[in-house]
């Protein structure tokens, strides 16, 4: 048998989505937008030189062919750093589910497009519809809620930090994405508390299509200001039907995830979980590509491109962690075994250069290692599940074609 190992660059979008018109940021529509080129452009000339410096260094996933999908999808000749010959297999996919977000990129890619149009909450404050801001307020045992408005989590604690404190209200707040965040302190609320809070509101705002219930845990004072914690839960919709993950579980084999892939697939299909910082989970992949048995399916997810890069238009530190993911994938490419396959890919942009602080709409890179090289043209997200399954000998394959 042999093992496949499926990698989530979390929002390493390349730009090109056909349908970018109908997705916006405020006003501003996300036609033109592209993560990963426009991320090249700054540091060729010289605009991204905070903490590193010159061209974007990728050479790992310049030679499996990132240089080339980029060009591929968006038609932008590759920037100084992203024109290698491809040494191995590569291609572009577009997604048809109608949202922008990590389940519905992450469930295509596995196998599942979203069949529903998921719900977002007004960009008005308050945000939430009164009845839902009672039932969480009687769900936390208190006479009311903070926040009920769209915000970046990092400035919401900062301004209500203290007010939650001294209430013991929870903050909860939304953005353009389909998500309801509750975010509290660790030791005045209660980390317990506040993952048994979000556990029972999920059914609630799952029934309104409303994609995740995220846990935002912080600590810290008022005076000395609060940091959020590595705590964080999602509690997320289950997929509509079987993924790849079940698909491979039926069939009796092992499926491991790591960073946030459980919570994703709400444990569905999914054997173990390891956590951490991408720093940390970069490790779990490795380990796992030395101990995964034959026949095994990993997921891993790569999320802080997204979370700490792109949501804070963040160019320096978005290019910073490529290259810090890059140096890190070479030792691990060459530690896999004869017939392994290893596709790195995407769920959906998060340029940093653009409008706004949500996702854009673009289409991600597709580049397998260990099969050989050449192109594989434009793909559909499914199409990533069906050549896994194929590779992995799986009875069940979904709607996707595997890779030419």
């Amino acid at each position: 048998m042999t093992r496949a190992f499926l990698v989530v660059m979390d929002s390493v979008g390349i730009g090109g989505a056909p349908d970018a018109d109908r997705f916006f940021n405020g006003a501003r529509p996300d036609t033109g937008a592209n993560t990963l080129g426009h991320i090249a452009q700054a540091c060729a000339e010289g605009q991204a030189d905070q903490g590193r410096k010159g061209p974007l260094h990728l050479p790992i996933l310049d030679r499996l062919g990132l240089g080339a999908a980029l060009e591929l999808a968006s038609g932008m000749a590759p920037p100084p750093g992203l024109g290698a010959v491809p040494q191995g297999r590569w291609g572009a996919a577009t997604e048809i589910s109608n949202g922008k977000d990590t389940p519905s990129g992450h469930w295509e890619l596995a196998g599942v497009p979203v069949p529903w149009d998921w719900h977002y909450f007004p960009d008005t404050q308050p945000a939430f519809p009164p009845d839902l801001s009672a039932r969480i307020a009687a769900l936390a045992g208190t006479d009311g809620i903070l926040g009920n408005c769209h915000a970046s989590g990092t400035q919401i604690i900062a301004r209500l930090g203290g007010d939650h404190i001294r209430t013991g209200w929870p903050i909860c707040y939304t953005s353009a994405n389909s998500v309801f965040q509750i975010a509290a302190h660790e030791e005045h609320f209660g980390l317990d508390r506040l993952h048994g809070l979000c556990q029972r509101a999920a059914p609630i705002l799952h029934a309104m299509r409303v994609g995740r219930v995220i846990a935002r845990p912080f600590i810290g004072t008022e005076a000395g200001g609060f940091t959020r914690t590595a705590n964080r839960h999602d509690y997320a919709i289950a997929p509509p039907s079987p993924t790849l993950c079940d698909w491979a579980q039926a069939d009796g084999r092992r499926v491991h995830a790591v960073g946030k892939i459980g919570d994703i697939f709400s444990m569905r299909g999914i054997d173990d979980v390891a956590k951490g910082d991408d720093a940390t989970l970069m490790q779990h992949l490795a380990r796992l590509v030395d101990t995964a048995e034959d026949g095994s399916l990993t997921f891993a997810n790569l999320v802080e491109f997204d979370s700490l890069y792109g949501h804070r238009r963040d160019v320096a530190g978005y290019a910073a962690a490529l290259e810090r993911f890059d140096a890190a994938l070479g030792p691990i490419i060459a530690k896999l075994r004869p017939g392994d396959m290893m596709v790195l890919t995407a769920d959906h942009g998060n340029d940093p250069s653009w409008t706004g602080t949500d996702h854009t709409r673009e289409r991600v890179p597709v580049l397998v290692a260990g099969q050989g090289a050449g192109p594989l043209g434009h793909l559909a997200f499914t199409d990533v599940a069906a050549s896994i399954a194929a590779h992995l000998g799986l009875s069940q394959r979904g709607p996707g074609r595997p890779f030419p």
